[in-house]
Order: C-alpha cells, then structure tokens, then sequence
C-alpha cells in the first residue's frame, strides 16, 4: 500500500542523520501540524536537493523569513519513517511563492530500470508512495544551508587520495 501525503505550508522541512560519520543514514523530515514523516534517502539525493534549491533562489528575490537555525536540527525518533527516496520533483509555483517538492518512494525494479535503455511503459504501473510539500523560500535558503552542512560533516578527506577517512583510521593507497 503506498502513501500519499500532500502539505501547503509545512512547520519544517529539513535533513539529518542517524548513526556515526562513514555509516550514517540520511532522512529528510516534514512536519506540519501533528504529522511528522521521516523519508530515507541518499547523501547525494540530499545534497541535490539541496543544490537545487540554491539554483532557484538565485533567480528569486532575497527570502524574507528563515527558520532560526536550532529549528533544523530535529530529533528523529520523532518521525515516522514513510519509505526510501527514489525519484525527485521540484518545482516552483510563482502564484503561491512556493517551492514545490515532490518525493516518491522507490520501488523494486527502480535501479533495474535506470539500467535499461529507457523503456520507460512501466513506470505508470508502479503504485508509488507521494509526499508533496510546498515550502516557502525562507525554508527552502534554510534547507540548502543545513543540507550542505550536514552534508559536509561526514568523514573528512585524506589529503592524499582524497577517500574519505574512517574514524578507525584509513589504509591510504597512495601511501606505501
């Protein structure tokens, strides 16, 4: 059974992580009144969104409102976890000044399809979680600022090879 969730104005949208730096779990969480979903995703799929979002400020005036920067930083046992990320809508809907994000679940079959060389028929057939969510440009500026903070928090980088360093130490392959 999938989900379906639709939200015109949302209290928060934002990112975070479960676990210690090389083996964290990403989410991006809404809340909006009581209801409180935690989507699954990849730290690239975080990190586009992220960039994205950057993007379309750009081409907008300033945001006049943010989220005070604590109020990115949730407590994810707090959230109900939906499903995993698969494919990303965004969008910009100029009559409400909302930035529109749509999130749907992934489903089996989803890498399987990205492999094939586009026969796209199925893809109508899959019966897809949804959460759509609008968000102001105060929260998306938030977000891409949050995101790329978290994003960037993870394992440093040897400044040899450039792969990241566990917390247990690194076996660096340029380093005989």
């Amino acid at each position: 059974m999938s989900f379906f969730y639709e939200f015109d104005e949302v209290d928060t949208f934002t990112t975070g992580t479960v676990g210690r730096p090389g083996s964290r779990t990403f989410y991006l969480f809404v809340r909006a009144g009581t209801e409180r979903l935690a989507v699954k995703c990849e730290k690239v799929q975080t990190a586009a969104v992220a960039q994205y979002l950057e993007k379309v400020l750009v081409d907008l005036p300033p945001p006049e409102d943010r989220p005070l920067p604590g109020a990115m930083d949730v407590d994810p046992t707090r959230f109900d976890e939906v499903f995993v990320l698969g494919p990303i809508g965004l969008g910009y809907d100029r009559s409400s000044d909302r930035v529109l994000l749509q999130l749907e679940e992934m489903v089996p079959g989803d890498l399987e399809d990205d492999a094939e060389d586009g026969d796209d028929d199925t893809d109508d057939e899959v019966d897809r979680g949804h959460v759509r969510l609008y968000i102001t440009r105060g929260q998306a500026a938030a977000f891409a600022s949050w995101a790329n903070d978290v994003v960037q928090s993870g394992r440093p980088e040897c400044r040899w090879c450039s792969g990241p360093i566990d917390p247990d130490g690194h076996a660096c392959p340029r380093m005989n």
